[in-house]
C-alpha cells in the first residue's frame, strides 16, 4: 500500500466507498454538476478528507467561483496538463477567520514574490499537514505567519465552509496548476484587536501587510462579485481609506494607510492579476457576516 504523502480530498457521493477526487475533477460539480455551490458533510480521518452529500446537522457550504476553471477545462485541455500536475490530487488547506472581541477580522497580504496568489488579501493560512487535525492545523498556520499564539482553550471554534479554489483562478490567465478545497475556520478571540495587534510578528517571507476588517468593510468587500462588472460605490459610512500595518522584507512593522477601493478590486480575466481580496475569501466574508447576526447584516 502507497504510503500517504499528503492530506488529499477524497468523495463520496449516494454512500459509495470515498474516491481519491483527481486534479482535473470538479469537488462542487461532483455533487451538483454546473452549479456552484453545494452542502456537503466534510471529516478528516486517517489523513484522508472526506465529502459526502450524506449531510449531517446540516452540512456546510461547499462553492466555487462562477469562472472557476476546472469547470471549463475541456477533456483535451485536462489530457493535455503536465503529469507531475495531473498527479497531484486535489489537496487540502485551512484558513483561519480570526475574529477580534469586538468583532473585527484580521486579513494578511500575500507577499509578491510567492508562486500562488501574490499580492492577494486572504487570511493566514495554508496546507494541513499530515496527522494534523483542521484546527490545529489552522493554529500552527497562524502562529507560522502571523505570531499570533492561541491555543484551542482561548478560543471557540466553527467550520464556516469549504472553497474550491484554483490557480490560475481563471482558464484565460493560463492551464490550473494548483487544485484545493480550503476549510474556513472562524475562531473567535476573548481579546480585542488592538490586542491581538500588539502580538503581531508577521512571517515577512509570506505576510507584507495585515489589516483589521469590521463588518461595514466586509459588506462593502463581498459586494464587489468577481466575475460582475457592475461598479460599487464606497459607502457613506466607510473613510476613503483605511489603516493597515506593513511589513518590512526584514519583519518591522510600520502603519500606513491605503485606498479602501483597493478592496474591492476584482480578479482580473487576462494579464496580471492586481492587489485585490481573493474570491474565496469573499465567500468566508459573507459567511462571517451572517454569523455575525442580523444586528451586524443592519450596522
Amino acid at each position: 500500500m502507497e504510503k500517504v504523502r499528503k492530506v488529499l480530498v477524497h468523495l463520496s457521493k449516494e454512500n459509495a466507498a470515498p474516491q481519491c477526487a483527481r486534479f482535473v475533477q470538479s469537488i462542487t460539480g461532483h455533487f451538483v454538476g454546473r452549479e456552484d455551490e453545494a452542502n456537503v458533510s466534510c471529516s478528516l480521518e486517517n489523513n484522508t478528507f472526506i465529502l459526502c452529500d450524506r449531510l449531517c446537522d446540516g452540512g456546510v457550504p461547499l462553492k466555487r467561483a462562477s469562472f472557476c476553471p476546472i469547470k471549463y477545462l475541456s477533456d483535451s485541455e485536462a489530457v493535455s496538463l503536465p503529469p507531475d500536475t495531473l498527479s497531484r490530487g486535489v489537496e487540502v488547506a485551512v484558513a483561519v477567520l480570526l475574529q477580534s472581541s469586538n468583532q473585527k477580522l484580521l486579513l494578511t497580504r500575500r507577499t509578491s514574490n510567492l508562486r500562488i496568489f501574490p499580492n492577494i488579501w486572504v487570511p493566514p493560512g495554508g496546507h494541513v499537514e499530515l496527522d494534523e487535525k483542521l484546527l490545529d492545523a489552522g493554529l500552527r498556520e497562524l502562529r507560522e505567519e502571523t505570531g499570533l499564539k492561541l491555543s484551542p482553550d482561548e478560543i471557540s471554534s466553527q467550520l464556516l465552509g469549504l472553497w474550491e479554489s484554483v490557480y490560475p483562478p481563471m482558464l484565460s490567465r493560463g492551464p490550473p496548476q494548483r487544485h484545493h478545497v480550503v476549510a474556513y475556520m472562524l475562531l473567535k478571540s476573548t481579546q480585542s484587536h488592538l490586542q491581538l495587534q500588539a502580538c503581531l510578528r508577521p512571517q515577512p517571507a509570506e505576510v507584507s501587510a495585515c489589516v483589521w476588517v469590521d463588518a461595514v468593510l466586509g459588506k462593502f468587500v463581498v459586494s464587489a462579485v468577481d466575475g460582475e462588472k457592475h461598479s460599487v460605490k464606497i459607502p457613506a459610512d466607510l473613510p476613503q481609506t483605511i489603516s493597515v500595518t506593513a511589513v518590512s522584507p526584514h519583519g518591522e512593522l510600520s502603519e500606513t494607510s491605503m485606498p479602501v477601493s483597493l478592496f474591492c478590486n476584482r480578479a482580473p480575466d487576462h494579464g496580471e492579476d492586481i492587489e485585490r481580496v481573493s474570491t474565496g475569501t469573499k465567500f468566508a466574508l459573507e459567511l462571517w457576516l451572517k454569523s455575525l447576526g442580523p444586528h451586524a447584516e443592519m450596522g
